[in-house]
Formats: C-alpha cells, sequence, structure tokens
C-alpha cells in the first residue's frame, strides 16, 4: 500500500504505512504513546493489568516522546516495516489519518471482524463524535480526552471583589478590574490561540467554523470562520490587548505558567492543565465553563475535544486483532474507566463511567474536574459542535495564529486578519483534498 504524500514535513509525519510485524513466540500487542509522568504511569498499570486478566495476548506500551516525537517514531517504524498495532494519535491528526486508506484499521470493523461486544452508544457522543463518521462509525478509540476550561484564581477574584464570570461581557469586566488591582500585565489569557478563540469560540455558539459538518463530512469543506461572531470576539481581543487587560500568551501551552504563578487571575486552556494547577498553585483555584456571548440565540451549545485516541494500524495477522479488540473492550470496562478519570484528570468516555464517577461523590470536592464533562454534555451536538475534521490541521492552526497575532500586533483589523486565514486556510484544504481523495 502505498501512502500519499500530503505535501509537507509535519503533514506526512502523520502518515502511516503498512508494516508486517516480526514472527513473536507469543502474541505481542505493541501500544506507541506520548504519555509522561503519572499519566504514563496509568498507560503501564492498564497494560500490567489487562496482561494479568488473560494469558492469550501481551499489551506492551512503549513511550514514543511527545505527539510530535510519537509521529516520527511511527514514520521511521513504517520503513523498517514494523508499525505498532497500536498508535496514540492527537485528535487533530484525524483527517490525516482517515486519508491513509488501508494504513489504518477503522475501530468499528475490528470489532466487528473480531466478534468482540461493542456498543458505540455506549460511548458519550460528544467525545466518540469527533472520531466517527457521520453515519456514527467510530474511526478510532478515544483514550484521553478534554475540553477548554476557564481556570480561576479565587483568591484574586476576592482580593478584586469580582464574581466569577459566566458571560465573554463580565469576563471583560472582571479582568478590567483584575487589571486595575494588581495585575497590570494581565487581567486574562489563553493558551491554544485558535482552538480557545476560534474553534471551542465556535462550537460553543453553534456556528459554523466551515462546511460539510467541519470536515467531518468530507474533505471538500470551506472554512468560514470569518463571521460576525468571531470578528467581534477578535475584536475585543485586540481592544483590550492595548493595555494588557487581555494578554497573548502564545499558540500551546507554553503560557500556562502564568496562571499557576498568579499572573493572570483567568485564563483559558485545557482541562488537563489540573494536574499542574493542583501540584504548582498556591492559592485556591476552580474551573468553570468557557464564557459565552448572551446575545447569540442558543448558547451555549456544547464544547468539542481536545486529547488523541487510539489508532489501530492496518496490515497485522489476525489473531492480533484479536488481541487488539480484547484491549480495547478492557479500556471501556466502567470501573476502568472511572479508575482513569480519577487517576488522570482526563474524561470518562463511557456514559456508565461518568454516572459511576458522579453518584460515588467523586465531584463534591472537586467539581472542576467535571465541568469538561458538563460542557461536553451541555446540549445534543450539532452539525457545528461535533468536532471537526481538517486536513493538515498543525499547519492550518500556524497560519490561524498567524494572522491573529497581525491583528493583536495591529497590523490588521480583526476581519481582515480573518478573512486572510480562511483564504490562506481553504488553499492549504484544496492542497490536502487532491492528496486524500482519489
Amino acid at each position: 500500500m502505498a501512502l500519499r504524500h500530503f505535501g509537507t514535513a509535519a503533514a506526512v509525519a502523520l502518515t502511516f504505512g503498512l508494516g508486517a510485524a516480526p514472527a513473536l513466540a507469543a502474541t505481542e500487542i505493541q501500544w506507541w504513546h506520548a504519555m509522561t509522568g503519572a499519566n504514563n504511569d496509568v498507560i503501564v498499570k492498564l497494560a500490567n493489568d489487562f496482561n494479568a486478566a488473560q494469558s492469550d495476548y501481551k499489551v506492551i506500551p512503549t513511550y514514543k516522546g511527545n505527539y510530535a516525537d510519537t509521529m516520527n517514531a511511527g514514520i521511521a517504524a513504517f520503513r523498517a516495516g514494523n508499525a505498532p498495532h497500536i498508535m496514540q494519535v492527537f485528535e487533530v491528526g484525524t483527517a490525516t489519518m482517515m486519508a491513509a486508506t488501508g494504513a489504518v484499521k477503522p475501530v468499528y470493523k475490528l470489532m466487528a471482524e473480531t466478534g468482540e461486544k461493542f456498543d458505540p452508544k455506549a460511548y458519550l457522543p460528544a467525545i466518540t463524535g469527533y472520531y466517527s463518521t457521520s453515519k456514527g462509525e467510530m474511526l478510532s478509540f478515544p483514550f484521553n480526552s478534554s475540553s477548554t476550561v476557564m481556570w480561576v484564581n479565587l483568591d484574586e477574584l476576592k482580593k478584586a471583589n469580582v464574581e466569577i464570570p459566566k458571560t465573554w461581557p463580565d469576563v471583560f469586566a472582571a479582568a478590567k478590574k483584575l487589571h486595575d488591582n494588581g495585575h497590570a500585565t494581565c487581567g486574562f489569557s489563553n493558551s491554544w490561540v485558535t482552538w480557545v478563540n476560534l474553534e471551542q469560540l465556535s462550537a460553543w455558539h453553534n456556528v459554523p467554523l466551515s462546511t460539510k459538518a467541519n470536515g467531518l463530512d468530507g474533505f471538500d469543506t470551506v472554512l468560514e470562520f470569518n463571521g460576525p461572531l468571531q470578528v467581534k470576539h477578535l475584536e475585543k481581543l485586540v481592544e483590550l490587548q492595548k493595555d494588557k487587560t487581555y494578554d497573548y500568551a502564545g499558540r500551546t501551552n507554553t503560557g500556562e505558567g502564568r496562571f499557576t504563578s498568579g499572573e493572570c487571575p483567568l485564563y483559558l486552556t485545557s482541562s488537563a492543565f489540573f494536574g499542574n494547577v493542583k501540584a504548582q498553585a498556591k492559592f485556591n483555584f476552580t474551573a468553570v465553563p468557557m464564557p459565552y456571548y448572551p446575545d447569540v440565540k442558543g448558547a451555549p451549545q456544547n464544547s468539542i475535544i481536545g486529547g488523541a485516541s487510539l489508532w489501530v494500524m492496518g496490515g497485522k495477522p489476525a489473531d492480533d486483532y484479536k488481541g487488539v479488540a480484547k484491549f480495547l473492550s478492557f479500556l471501556s470496562d466502567t470501573d476502568r474507566q472511572v479508575y482513569i478519570h480519577k487517576a488522570s484528570g482526563y474524561l470518562p468516555i463511557t456514559k456508565a463511567a461518568y454516572e459511576k464517577a458522579k453518584a460515588e461523590g467523586f465531584y463534591k470536592d472537586q467539581p472542576y474536574l467535571e465541568t469538561p464533562l458538563l460542557e461536553l454534555t451541555n446540549k445534543e451536538p450539532t452539525e457545528n459542535s461535533r468536532g471537526l475534521r481538517l486536513g493538515n490541521m498543525v499547519q492550518l492552526r500556524d497560519v490561524w495564529s498567524e494572522e491573529i497575532e497581525q491583528a493583536l500586533a495591529g497590523k490588521k483589523t480583526a476581519k481582515q486578519a480573518l478573512d486572510a486565514a480562511v483564504e490562506r486556510g481553504n488553499t492549504m484544504l484544496r492542497q490536502f483534498e487532491k492528496t486524500a481523495v482519489k
């Protein structure tokens, strides 16, 4: 199977080919992942527990570095003809993995072919929708899922006599007051600038990021996030950037320390930031749902996920696939999902696990761990809030970030910046479409 070339090194790094597994005395299942620290410990425990529960298969987890490192390792494995059985891939790699026809084995086909019990309706739709076809066919297995929340320094809000804001106008007013009461360099900020201010903003307000259900219904999607809502939001950020009531913190999550240090008392980023907040913050904190614009009808809608899923690679022996399917069933077990949720702070992926954690009173003392779940399940997902599936997403985000940065620097208006981001992005999508569609 010859994989298509997607035109850029980063895109190619998300593409995997078939690899014939070497003959082994025992049926081993290779699982490559990008988890570190306590989350790596969770991965190792899951593998050990599965291996202890039966004797036919042995899951071998291998840390391959961060997501980019893991992708590079996958390329090397493809070239050597020994790709792993299971690969952890971040959510924005979904379209590229789909385009690598034959290099991956869709989960719904895997479970059907192996006869393993599998009910897609048992999983939280806001999570599985991201990794499924428009017919609800699950392509990859959700593993570590998160969403955007607003982290709040309760001590600093109390000092400034500020209530926890719920709407964007409330955030702007609160940030201005915080700015004038000891936070001159940052009233509020965020990480993952496009995820928070374009992707999540659009889903949370039920407006499209692009056509074709944000790409879930076809690679011929067209970007359209230069509408009134997105322009208005960026215009406000540009205005508040001038005196640092809002202060830009970069394209990724490198600025998150600005919250744990106390500099930025309001900070939007992933719910997966929990571990660092708990370990580093020397103040009382919580996490609340993303703000919304109250003049947008029906807002808030539901959020979309971040994190990663497990892709099953193609070209493996049938018996190996039986082991992979049994392992995915093992991971879906209710008690196991509750364990993963409590141990890592990532979301449970099944409805039963969420309900059990709730029934056990898990959120009573840590309500902020339920916040992303409440966002994801706030309403039934729509065409605009099921998720997104855009080719070359890593490169797209860089382009969008460049344009947002131009606006924040006063070099373009918000409308000019978003128009350019859409135009440049659509050109990239058409290039991807040519290579991804036969």
